[in-house]
């Protein structure tokens, strides 16, 4: 299991082949990887998004991180979790999150990585603030 909070830009691939190539443990181990790569849009809610500033408080955002991942592992046969996620300043298609699953089994890694990206987007302790034409706004958590 790997979890980061990354400032600076990221490549999710790089990510994804760094990240197994450093886990000589899971050859021959897996048969599928779900990857998720979300980036930031130029539009929210029927407004151009000029960038995004995400916030968190690194000690409580990296603990429900670890949390969720570990109850991925605890829930669905899979073998290893990556999760990646940007904080800061962000500009439309940059990366904002990776999540990466490896399972035996394709529906393991689907079902793990889903959970992992819903759980992101509803309940993880960001705070998000978009730039927009007419000036900087909050953005509600989705439900």
């Amino acid at each position: 299991m790997n979890i980061r909070l990354l400032e600076q830009a990221f490549d999710p691939w790089q990510e994804i082949a760094r990240h197994q190539s450093g886990q000589p443990a899971l050859a021959g181990k897996f048969g599928a990887t779900a990857v998720f790569v979300g980036t930031l849009r130029d539009f929210n809610q029927g407004d151009a998004v000029q960038a995004m500033t995400l916030e968190h408080y690194a000690p409580m955002t990296q603990k429900y991180l670890e949390r969720v991942a570990e109850e991925a592992l605890a829930r669905w046969p899979i073998e290893d979790v990556l999760l990646v996620h940007r904080y800061g300043e962000l500009r439309p298609n940059d990366p904002i999150v990776c999540v990466a699953v490896w399972a035996a089994h394709r529906d393991s890694a689907f079902d793990a990585c889903r959970y992992l990206i819903d759980e992101l987007k509803t309940r993880a302790p960001f705070w998000k603030q978009e730039l927009t034409p007419e000036g900087r706004r909050w953005v509600k958590p989705e439900e």
